[in-house]
């Protein structure tokens, strides 16, 4: 018997090079170190190289990369094929989001089953009106083998749409502008657009633009369509920040933003006085961030000046310098100051308290604030778009681990909030689960908030398995 085993061991141990053999072995990555030098360090990255997507040789070891993956998986394609139809009977492919409205116009995508991408679509002041294609990205895509959609802005006149599109998968994206009433492009085309904003005379336009190697956004530019120049109005050369810009609410001002991990800086300017230069709200300091909007003749600011959950501060936009700030809501130790959204007569603000993301109204008239009541005790919720200034509605996304993502219509005058559209998921029930939300105490005393989702009846006998 032992002299059998020992054949067989030895017999295994002979043919044990053979059997690793005939296993795939996965493709060796070539270093090539690639040496930088930044503040009196040496960095050295053996496979920057990977990052040249045109290289042949990086096109080569991605393949190769693929068909190891494809190899070595191949025993479970039953399983993956099964996996992504189930995922896929739980998508509703033909939907439509829920329209927005923005100078006299209803905006909205839809989806429609066996194309890939979005439709851009609006309705001329009733949501029975006839539906205008914006921007079909199926038609975009045609003889790509990718397309991705980045800005989409319409001008104040609802007459020209700015759009840019990446059709590389590396975020490089090219702004055209298209003229809504023939459907014609303009002969615009910029190339590495970040973000695009229209000012009030509906022919000039900013847009920031990003480094060609270092993808980091840096420069801000001026354009009026139909002319060759293309201005440079401000260009950060910090390496440590980005830059973005946006148009305040009130559509009254154009502001960028720079920002690094730690620290912020905004500029502005009039939207009806595109040509105007760019003004410096508060210079930047060390670890100082904040955030601005417009309303009035104010600039609301939020800041984490004396304040690590931040604090909310006015400025009159004249001379909006720290010497001229007014609190309006005083930082707390408890209760972090997330976001806000400015409206004409009503201020909707996010906050962060015991865990738990919270938004309430501060009504400008009556001085007072009302929460928004939220049915679950585990949840998340954010703002969604709300373009319109002058309006008395806040439109929020609100989702928990048993109800799928939601939008509701808040009426800041009635306090009210009304479903607009939920996600169907097909084959889900909801009742069928429920979640709440326990705390467990640190040795230092501090209560940990935990989330805990199940499908119901939960049986508390220890027996039952967690996946933490």
């Amino acid at each position: 018997m032992q002299t059998i085993r020992r054949a067989f061991l030895v017999a295994f141990v002979l043919a044990f090079p053979l059997i690793a053999a005939a296993q795939p072995q996965p493709p060796a990555t070539e270093k090539k170190p690639h040496v930088t030098k930044i503040h009196g360090d040496t960095l050295v990255d053996n496979y920057f190289w990977l990052r040249e997507k045109s290289n042949p040789d990086v096109i080569a070891h991605l393949e190769a990369e693929n068909a190891y993956t494809a190899a070595m998986t191949a025993d479970t394609k039953p399983l993956q094929d099964k996996l992504y139809s189930e995922l896929l009977g739980h998508v509703k492919q033909t939907d439509v989001n829920v329209p927005y409205r923005l100078g006299g116009y209803y905006y909205y995508s839809r989806t429609e089953e066996g194309k890939q991408y979005p439709i851009y679509a609006r309705k001329k002041g009733s949501l029975d009106a006839p539906e205008e294609i914006t921007l079909d990205l199926n038609e975009l895509a045609k003889g790509l083998k990718f397309l991705a959609l980045g800005s989409y802005r319409v001008s104040d006149d609802g007459n020209l749409l700015a759009y840019s599109t990446d059709n590389t998968g590396y975020r490089q994206y090219t702004l055209y502008i298209k003229d809504l009433r023939t459907g014609a492009l303009l002969p615009e085309k910029i190339e590495r657009v970040d973000t695009v904003i229209w000012a009030q005379d509906n022919n000039t336009i900013f847009y920031v633009t990003e480094d060609n190697v270092t993808k980091r956004s840096d420069s801000f530019y001026r354009h009026v369509l139909g002319t060759p120049s293309y201005d440079l109005v401000y260009r950060d050369d910090d390496e440590l920040y980005d830059i973005g810009a946006f148009r305040t609410r009130d559509k009254a001002f154009i502001v960028v933003q720079s920002g690094s991990k730690t620290t912020s800086e905004a500029r502005y300017l009039p939207a009806d006085k595109p040509a105007e230069a760019l003004r410096v709200l508060v210079p930047r300091k060390t670890d100082h961030r904040y955030f601005v909007d417009h309303r009035g003749n104010r600039f609301y600011i939020r800041t984490n000046d004396h304040a690590k959950n931040y604090r909310l501060v006015t400025a009159p936009d004249i001379d909006p310098a720290m010497k001229n700030w007014k609190e309006l809501i005083p930082a707390r130790a408890n209760v972090k100051l997330d976001d806000f959204d400015l409206f004409k007569n009503y201020m909707a603000v996010s906050e962060l308290k015991g865990g738990s993301q919270t938004i309430r109204v501060i009504d400008f008239k009556a001085t007072h604030s009302t929460p928004i009541a939220f049915p679950e005790p585990v949840y998340s919720v954010f703002v969604d778009n709300n373009p319109e200034f002058d309006s008395t509605t806040l439109r929020y996304r609100y989702q928990s681990l048993t109800t799928p993502s939601s939008v509701f219509d808040y009426d800041m005058v009635r306090h009210t909030s009304t479903l607009k559209k939920r996600v169907d998921v097909p084959n889900y029930d909801a009742s069928q689960f429920a979640s709440e939300r326990i705390y467990a105490t640190a040795s230092d005393g501090t209560k940990i908030p935990l989330s805990i989702v199940y499908k119901k009846p939960l049986v508390r006998d220890g027996k039952r398995p967690m996946l933490l």
